[in-house]
């Protein structure tokens, strides 16, 4: 008896050559829907009608980067996905001849508050050292006489042109830093024609950093407490480390941060950027959209998931974000015995107790400069983690400040965030130098504690 061997056509003896169809033909079916279906869609008629045109970008890249820079390395993913402009602004020419103007147009209500006085002299640290007393001595500010401790009791390290600068700006500033090599210079996108002009762009270095970007050209190699250099859009002011109030880079940065209004005296306006985050839309629509379109101090993005205060002190702890967490539940410990509560609808019109600060954008007037430095004294006395002692200093301060929470998806749109720059120690994960090893919190019992009360409000269980 003969036996018959078939064989398979040779196109079907590849496995790998199989499936390689069969993933072709599924997806380029989606692939055509993509690429020829309108991105417009998703937009709800209204935004349809009142989304106006954005400005020009210009025709050439504001700087051009060496190859071996790595720019735009390590870009995070957005999670939700954005098929409609969850804000809305106004004509580009329109912002910029009202923010040309604004010194002619201040509202009543933010000139009715007289400018914030600040202390001055020397003390044995930048912000003061104040007690947890005399901090809290400063949150009901109600006479104007008195003087507000707001760092700078001891020297920051500006050169004299980069000082005459700073305080020649008088409209918009934005401004970012990096410390200790940890992030890379980006240029702003999506910026309009007349706005680098209109705007300062400011960026904030030291010396180490100062280094590495001269390594790549970037900067001139040298002595670096030379002439600023202008890199794209910003002019880049170098400090020297050893001249900075802190040994932990963080809390330099934390200076810039939080005191722009001191920093530029006679800016009216100012827009925070962290090193990891770039502008994707042109920092004039953002003043007008999110701050003075909504009448607000302060604009800033609740945080995609945490809500309360000790959400975000569990996940500073947990993920080591702050390395010393004894440090953090006394933090914490010291702020509920002083009244913080979690959030409830009775804290509205603020929807979150915990913000993501890595943009921030500020209206400069006595409001939003007394919470910046309520907020700043904070930091120094505790840690450089602003989003622990958010909530407490905005809620137990007087005058209120008002603020602009907007949603995650707003962050998303204006801005792409990047990873940090990539190192070969084990520094990571915050701290400063003097950090010992990072120890994760234990599960201590709550009884007696003064965050009892706060917890178990947060998990929405009876108290007696």
């Amino acid at each position: 008896m003969a036996w018959v061997r078939v064989r398979r056509p040779p196109l079907l003896q590849s496995k790998l050559l199989c499936l390689s169809l069969l993933y072709l033909l599924t997806t380029l079916p989606l692939a055509l829907y993509v690429s020829f279906s309108d991105p417009s869609r998703c937009l709800p008629l209204h935004l349809l009608l009142l989304r106006p045109a954005r400005p020009s970008p210009p025709a050439t890249p504001l700087f051009e980067y060496p190859r071996d820079y790595g720019v735009h390395k390590y870009s995070l993913p957005t999670p939700r996905a954005l098929c409609s402009d969850p804000a809305v602004f106004s004509d580009y020419n329109t912002v910029l001849q009202e923010i040309n103007g604004v010194g002619r147009n201040l509202s009543a209500r933010h000139r009715a508050f007289p400018a914030l006085r600040y202390q001055n002299g020397r003390r044995d640290s930048f912000a003061g050292n104040f007690s947890t007393e005399e901090r809290r001595s400063f949150f009901n500010h109600t006479d104007s006489a008195v003087e507000i401790p707001c760092g700078f009791f001891k020297d920051f390290p500006l050169a004299q042109a980069d000082r005459l600068a700073m305080e020649s700006c008088r409209g918009v500033v934005v401004a970012s830093a990096i410390f200790n090599d940890h992030d890379k210079i980006r240029q702003p996108k999506g910026l309009g024609s007349h706005t680098v002009k209109a705007a300062c762009f400011f960026m904030f270095i030291d010396d180490r950093t100062h280094r590495v970007l001269a390594s790549h050209g970037i900067l001139e190699d040298g002595h670096v407490a030379s002439a600023s250099a202008v890199v794209g859009a910003w002019r880049v002011v170098t400090l020297l480390q050893q001249q900075l109030p802190y040994e932990d880079p963080a809390m330099n940065g934390v200076v810039v941060k939080h005191l722009l209004h001191r920093l530029f005296p006679n800016a009216r306006f100012s827009v925070w950027v962290d090193a990891k985050m770039q502008l994707t839309v042109d920092p004039l629509l953002l003043v007008h959209s999110l701050l003075a379109g909504k009448g607000a101090d302060m604009a800033v993005s609740r945080h995609p998931f945490n809500l309360h205060a000790m959400e975000e002190a569990i996940a500073t702890a947990r993920w080591r974000k702050w390395r010393d967490v004894d440090a953090i539940r006394a933090q914490m410990e010291a702020y509920c015995s002083h009244g913080l509560q979690p959030w409830s609808p009775s804290k509205l019109p603020y929807p979150s107790d915990v913000p993501d600060t890595a943009i921030i954008i500020r209206r400069h007037g006595s409001a939003s400069d007394l919470f910046s430095c309520l907020l700043f004294n904070e930091l120094e006395a505790f840690n450089p983690r602003d989003q622990l002692a958010f909530a407490y200093v905005r809620d137990q301060m007087s005058p209120r400040v008002s603020i602009n929470m907007f949603e995650v998806e707003v962050l998303e749109h204006i801005s792409v965030e990047y990873r940090h720059n990539l190192k070969r120690d084990n520094g990571g994960g915050g701290g400063g130098a003097k950090q010992g090893i990072a120890r994760m919190a234990s599960s201590r019992d709550i009884a007696g504690s003064s965050c009892e009360g706060y917890l178990m409000k947060m998990w929405g269980e009876p108290s007696e």
